[in-house]
C-alpha cells in the first residue's frame, strides 16, 4: 500500500483589501458641483451673507427686519389648526417676547426649544396682530456666555444632500489646506490690491466692519483681486494655446496664376466688397504659412461670407488639398452646397455631400469620393466628422455658426487630417481652420474667449441691399399683419411668417406652425402658403424650400429652422410671432431673411404680454437697430458671456467672477501681463492656470 502523501501546508489567506469608503450623500454632492479639490472648494464663494455678530433687543426690532435675537423659552407646544405647528414662545432679556412659529418640524425641534432652554434665533420678523413672530427661523441652543460669530456668515451656493453647515465646515478646513501662496511674481499684481490669501479669508468670512454693498456688488478691492487673478489665468491659457499652435505643422496653400482661385474671382456673378476682399487677403496670408490658421470669419447677416469661404477653399484645393465645410442644420448645408456647386462645378470641381439623411449607395459614393481624393469639397452637417468620413488630403476645415457646434466636434474635425498625409519629416499636420460666424463678437468677448483667435471682419455689406424696418405689434393686432401679408403678397412679394412651436402645447400657450398654415391658407385664398418644421421628411423640406425659393409659394410658415442660411431676395417681409420667446441674436437672425433684395423689407414682430424687462429689452433694441454689433452688445448685456457664447465652451464656465462689461480694465491690464508672464516666467503661467481651469484647459484649444 502506498505511503500516504503528507498533508499540504495551510496556506494563511490573503489579507482582504480594505474596501473604500462608501461616499456620504453630501461628499456625492460636492463633486456634482465641481468641488474635488481644495483649491475648488476655497474658490467656492458665498452667495450672501448673514449677520450673526450681534444680537438685536426685541423692542428695537420692526416688521420686515431680518435679525439674531436670544432668550429663554417660555412655552412649547404643538397646536392643529388644519394642519400640525410647533409653537415656541421665547422671551428675551428685556422682558420683550417673540413667537416661532414651525410648520414642518421633527422631534428634534421640540428637545432643542424646550421650555426653560436658551436659544439664539434668527430670521425675519413679522408684527401682526398677535405681536412679533417668526416663521421657521435658523436656531441653536446657548449658554450665558457662548460668544458670538466674529465674522460675518457665508451662504454659499449649494444642492441637496449638501446642508450649509457642511459645506461651511469643507471650506474652512479647505482654506487651511488649499495652495494659496503668492505664484505672482512681485510687481505683477495692480498696486492697492491684497494677497489672494487675505482675499480669500476675507471673502469667505468678512469682519462684520466690512460694507455688505461693495461685497454684493463685487467692487470691494478683494474682489478685484479674484476677478484680476480669474482674468489672467484664462487670458494664459488663451494665449498658451495660441502659441502651441503655432509650434505645430499644417499644409503650406497658395494659389497658382491661372488657377482655381483666379478662376472663381473671374466667375462671380457680383464683385466683392472691399471689407470681403481685405478678409479674403487675411484668409490667404494665413493658407500660405506653415503654421495652423486658427481664424475666426465674422460679419452681419447677409454681409457674403459663403463667398470667402469659397475663395479660401479655392486657395487649398489650388495647392491640392481637400476643404470640408460643416454647417449646424441640414437646411443651412444644404444653401450652402447650391451656392458651391453653381460657383465651383462649372470650374471642374466636384463637390460632395454628405449628411445624415444621404443613405445607401448615394452614401457610399460620397464617402468613396472623399477618401478617395476625387471630391475636393465636402459640404455637410456634423456627419461630416463620423468615423467613416475619410479624407485623402484634408487640408482646410470650415465651420459655419461655429457657436452652435460643442467643442468635441470642432476637435474631432481638426483630427481628420492626421490619418491624411504627413509633413516631410513623417509627422501628423493639423488642418487649418476657418470658423464663421453671423453672430458679430463684441469687443470684450473676443478679448477673452476668442482671445486665441485671429479675428477677421466684414463691416460692409453688399450693394443694393434694401433697408430693414422692423414694427412691434401687440398680439390682438393680429388681423393687421395678415392685411399686411395679403398686400404683400399682392405686389408679388413673398412671406416668412415664424413660430417657436410646431403643434399644439399644454405647457405653452403659443400659436403653433400648424394652427397659424391653416389660418393663413384661409385668409389667403389662392395664395400658396407653405409649412416649413424640424420634423418634416428631408425630402418634405426640401421640396417645401424649393417652392418658396422659385417664387411658386406666397407664404411660408416655420419653425426657427430657417433661422440662418435661407436666401430669397423676393422675400420682403418677415413676421416673427412670439417674438418675445425669442433670444435677440436668433431675432436678429431671423430679420436677416428679408432685406435680400433691392425692395424696403419690413419685420414684424409680434409679442403676448405681459412683457418681462427682459422681454421689452429685446424688442426695443430690435426696433431701435439692425446693427448686429450693436445688438450683439445689448445681447452680451441682457443674457451674460455664458449663454451669449452657446456651446463653444461645451457647458465649461471659464468666467464665474469677472464681469466683461465692467471690468475691462482689469481685462486689458492681465490681457497685457499675460505675455510677459508666459515669456519670463513660465512656472508661475502654469500655476496660475493650473489653480484657476484645472482640466478646463481643453475648451480652448477647440
Amino acid at each position: 500500500m502506498p505511503e500516504a502523501s503528507p498533508p499540504a501546508p495551510s496556506v494563511p489567506p490573503s489579507p482582504a483589501r480594505p474596501a473604500a469608503p462608501a461616499k456620504s450623500a453630501p461628499q456625492k454632492a460636492m463633486e456634482k458641483l465641481g468641488l474635488v479639490r481644495d483649491i475648488d472648494l476655497a474658490l467656492h464663494l458665498p452667495l450672501r451673507y448673514e449677520d450673526e455678530t450681534r444680537l438685536t433687543p426685541l423692542d428695537q426690532a420692526r416688521d420686515g427686519d431680518t435679525l439674531q435675537c436670544e432668550g429663554e423659552v417660555i412655552e412649547s407646544r404643538i397646536e392643529v389648526r388644519g394642519r400640525r405647528q410647533l409653537l415656541v414662545k421665547l422671551r428675551d432679556d428685556h422682558g420683550a417676547q417673540l413667537l416661532l412659529r414651525f410648520l414642518h418640524f421633527y422631534p428634534s425641534h421640540q428637545k432643542t426649544l424646550a421650555v426653560g432652554v436658551r436659544a439664539r434665533v434668527r430670521g425675519e420678523i413679522r408684527v401682526g396682530f398677535f405681536g412679533r413672530e417668526m416663521v421657521h427661523p435658523s436656531f441653536r441652543q446657548v449658554g450665558e456666555d457662548t460668544p458670538l460669530a466674529t465674522s460675518l456668515t457665508p451662504v454659499y451656493p449649494t444642492s441637496a444632500q449638501l446642508p450649509q453647515a457642511y459645506l461651511r465646515k469643507a471650506i474652512a478646513s479647505a482654506l487651511k489646506r488649499a495652495p494659496l501662496d503668492e505664484v505672482l511674481p512681485a510687481g505683477m499684481v495692480p498696486k492697492g490690491l491684497p494677497s489672494l490669501r487675505d482675499t480669500l479669508q476675507f471673502l469667505h468670512h468678512p469682519p462684520p466692519s466690512a460694507g455688505l454693498s461693495t461685497l454684493e456688488d463685487h467692487t470691494h478691492p478683494a474682489w478685484q483681486r479674484l476677478k484680476f487673478e480669474e482674468l489672467l489665468a484664462q487670458q494664459l491659457s488663451q494665449q498658451r494655446a495660441q502659441r502651441e499652435r503655432a509650434e505645430l505643422r499644417a499644409p503650406v496653400m497658395r494659389g497658382r496664376p491661372g488657377g482655381l482661385h483666379e478662376q472663381l474671382l473671374a466667375a462671380l456673378p457680383f464683385a466683392l466688397t472691399g471689407a470681403q476682399q481685405r478678409v479674403a487677403e487675411e484668409i490667404a496670408f494665413n493658407l500660405a504659412r506653415p503654421q495652423p490658421m486658427h481664424r475666426l470669419l465674422q460679419g452681419d447677416v447677409g454681409s457674403g461670407k459663403t463667398v470667402v469661404a469659397a475663395l479660401a477653399a479655392a486657395v487649398a484645393m489650388d495647392a491640392g488639398w481637400q476643404c470640408a465645410l460643416m454647417a449646424p442644420t441640414e437646411i443651412l448645408a444644404e444653401q450652402h452646397f447650391r451656392k458651391l456647386i453653381g460657383w465651383l462645378e462649372p470650374l471642374g470641381v466636384q463637390v460632395a455631400w454628405i449628411t445624415g439623411s444621404v443613405k445607401g449607395k448615394a452614401r457610399q459614393k460620397m464617402l468613396d469620393a472623399a477618401a478617395s481624393g476625387e471630391a475636393k469639397l465636402i459640404v455637410g452637417t456634423h456627419a461630416v466628422i463620423e468615423d467613416k468620413v475619410r479624407f485623402a488630403r484634408l487640408g482646410l476645415a470650415i465651420i459655419d455658426e461655429q457657436h452652435r457646434f460643442g467643442v468635441a466636434q470642432r476637435l474631432a474635425l481638426r483630427r481628420k487630417l492626421a490619418d491624411g498625409v504627413p509633413d516631410d519629416d513623417g509627422q501628423p499636420m493639423e488642418p487649418h481652420l476657418l470658423m464663421m460666424s453671423a453672430t458679430p463678437i463684441p469687443r470684450t468677448l473676443a478679448m477673452t474667449y476668442f482671445a486665441d483667435l485671429d479675428v477677421s471682419t466684414i463691416d460692409e455689406l453688399p450693394p443694393g441691399r434694401s433697408p430693414i424696418v422692423t414694427r412691434v405689434f401687440a398680439d390682438g393686432r393680429r388681423d393687421e399683419v395678415i392685411e399686411k401679408i395679403a398686400a404683400a403678397v399682392a405686389d408679388g412679394r413673398q412671406v416668412y411668417w415664424v413660430c417657436p412651436l410646431i403643434e399644439e402645447s399644454e405647457a405653452l400657450d403659443l400659436k403653433n406652425a400648424t394652427e397659424t398654415h391653416a389660418e393663413l391658407g384661409a385668409a389667403l385664398p389662392g395664395q400658396q402658403v407653405g409649412l416649413l418644421h424640424g420634423r418634416m421628411p428631408t425630402a418634405e423640406k426640401a421640396a417645401v424650400m424649393s417652392l418658396f425659393s422659385s417664387g411658386q409659394m406666397s407664404v411660408l410658415v416655420a419653425t426657427t429652422v430657417i433661422e440662418v442660411g435661407v436666401d430669397v431676395p423676393n422675400a420682403s417681409l418677415m413676421v416673427i410671432e412670439h417674438a418675445e420667446r425669442f433670444g435677440l441674436s436668433q431675432l436678429h437672425q431671423l430679420r436677416g431673411r428679408v432685406g435680400r433684395g433691392s425692395v424696403a423689407s419690413v419685420c414684424v414682430l409680434i409679442y403676448t404680454g405681459p412683457l418681462s424687462d427682459t422681454g421689452k429689452s429685446r424688442l426695443r433694441a430690435m426696433a431701435e437697430t439692425t446693427d448686429g454689433f450693436e445688438i450683439a452688445r445689448r445681447d452680451l448685456d441682457i443674457r451674460g458671456p455664458g449663454e451669449f457664447m452657446g456651446a463653444r465652451q461645451s457647458g465649461a464656465q471659464l468666467l464665474r467672477f469677472a464681469d466683461l462689461q465692467e471690468d475691462a480694465p482689469l481685462l486689458s491690464a492681465a490681457r497685457a501681463l499675460a505675455p510677459r508672464l508666459l515669456d519670463q516666467h513660465p512656472r508661475a503661467a502654469q500655476l496660475q492656470v493650473e489653480r484657476w481651469l484645472g482640466h478646463k484647459t481643453e475648451y480652448l484649444k477647440a
